[in-house]
């Protein structure tokens, strides 16, 4: 039997509707709960065709491990993860420079979640995890990725260093994000072929990938602060890259 999992969100569980409906099962909404919202993602399942069963608050909330469910969830075969294998066809498919992000071992799962809303925003092509020391993707990371984590590839790899070496093979330029590096973010060439590396919570880049990335920047700080949120950061070097694509392309 495959394995299942439970998702919930508005966000999240509309992006799996809309993206692949065929791996929901079971859609649960909440008894006495009939605001429009939910009633349009209600809608929205029974217009694929999966069936929607009324339950308990308590049970919703078991479900849920107590986190803020907003009175829906869904039940949805598991996909296998995706693995380096995929990147490097994932690459070989894409029509334009590839933008990605990597991910060196952060494990807060609301992190985790924060950075694949904005990697999705951002048209991130694929976001990259280390396997050991890192977040997984759960459903409160799914909730907190508002759809992200449904349609933008999430590739686990074993070993973040040989991946990092395997895309530079591939002709991506990467950068590693640390807040001691002599160059801004602004004042980088982030047109082409690259992907973005951003540390752990605290601890920033391991050793390694710092040795291994092509470059290092900063983000300029102007206040007493010493660095910034790591799913901030993802954000601001994100949509700085994505900047200067527009431009390229205007």
């Amino acid at each position: 039997m495959p394995k299942k999992e439970i998702i919930f969100g508005f966000h999240a569980i509309k992006a799996i509707l809309q993206n692949a409906p065929e791996r929901v099962l079971q859609c649960y909404r909440q008894e006495g709960r009939d605001d429009k919202r939910l009633q349009s993602i209600i809608q929205l399942a029974e217009y694929q065709h999966i069936p929607v069963q009324t339950s308990s608050k308590i049970k919703l909330d078991k479900w849920a491990n107590g986190e803020r469910h907003q009175g829906l969830l869904v039940e949805v075969s598991c996909v296998s993860d995706k693995t380096e294998k995929d990147l490097l066809s994932l690459l070989r498919n894409l029509t334009k420079p590839p933008f990605l992000l990597l991910l060196d071992e952060v494990q807060d799962p609301h992190n985790l979640g924060a950075c694949l809303r904005s990697a999705n925003a951002a048209g991130v092509d694929a976001v990259i995890l280390s396997q050991d020391r890192s977040a997984s993707v759960t459903p409160i990371v799914r909730k907190i990725a508002a759809g992200g984590a449904e349609t933008t590839p999430i590739i686990t790899v074993g070993n973040l260093a040989s991946a990092v070496r395997e895309l530079k093979k591939a002709g991506i330029w990467i950068y590693g994000l640390d807040s001691t590096a002599g160059q801004s973010i602004y004042r980088a060439d982030l047109k082409g072929a690259i992907g973005l590396v951003l540390g752990a919570e605290g601890k920033g880049l391991r050793r390694l990938t710092k040795t291994l990335c092509d470059g290092l920047l900063a983000i300029p700080l102007k206040g007493t602060v010493e660095s910034l949120n790591v799913s901030v950061a993802a954000g601001i070097c994100l949509f700085e890259v994505l900047r200067q694509r527009q431009q390229d392309v205007h």
